[in-house]
């Protein structure tokens, strides 16, 4: 794998990070998948960000600094994972939607056992939480250190971008701030 990425990286736009994180490979312990969808989520008149209601005990990591991990519970039953952007004390994150998965298989084989291939293990936000482990305990973890981290990929892929509107929401449904990545045609 490639260098860790630094809190420099993650001090920008939500919409420019939510880009140039696909094909970065999102690690924890010992599981790994390269980023191939993200939703940006730039806070301010955003109304489908957790941030639009201000600072409130679930939201306090999304105003803070950035490159950290906003984890929460959802549906009563699923546990998402963000990354928060743009400087400290303005509201920005990434929600991570999809990985391909890279190191660790066995691993989220055994977590995630209802999957019927290893696309699926991590093809959606609370399918990849459940497969690399990561838990409610992540809230606010510094995704530039230790063992859960965002690191560049050994040799990058050559890859275009599909942006659509976001999916699962019911506010500022038309905003185009979904990003996935397709192999590029050779």
């Amino acid at each position: 794998m490639g260098a860790i990425l630094p809190r420099t990286f993650y001090r920008r736009d939500a919409v420019v990070v939510a880009r140039d994180l696909l094909g970065k490979v999102l690690v924890k312990g010992e599981t790994s998948g390269v980023i191939v969808e993200t939703e940006a989520y730039p806070g301010g008149d955003d109304l489908a960000s957790h941030s639009a209601a201000g600072i409130t005990k679930r939201t306090r990591v999304i105003f803070g600094p950035p490159g950290h991990a906003y984890v929460y519970f959802t549906y009563g039953m699923h546990v998402c994972m963000n990354v928060v952007t743009a400087p400290e004390g303005t509201a920005g994150c990434i929600l991570i939607r999809a990985l391909e998965p890279v190191t660790g298989l066995e691993i989220m084989r055994q977590r995630r056992a209802a999957a019927r291939t290893d696309r699926d293990l991590s093809s959606g936000p609370a399918k990849l939480t459940q497969a690399l482990g990561i838990a409610l305990s992540d809230y606010g973890a510094d995704l530039t250190r230790g063992d859960f981290v965002i690191q560049n990929p050994a040799r990058p892929d050559e890859f275009s971008i599909e942006i659509t509107p976001r999916i699962g929401i019911s506010k500022c449904v038309d905003l185009p701030l979904r990003f996935v990545m397709r192999p590029a045609r050779r």
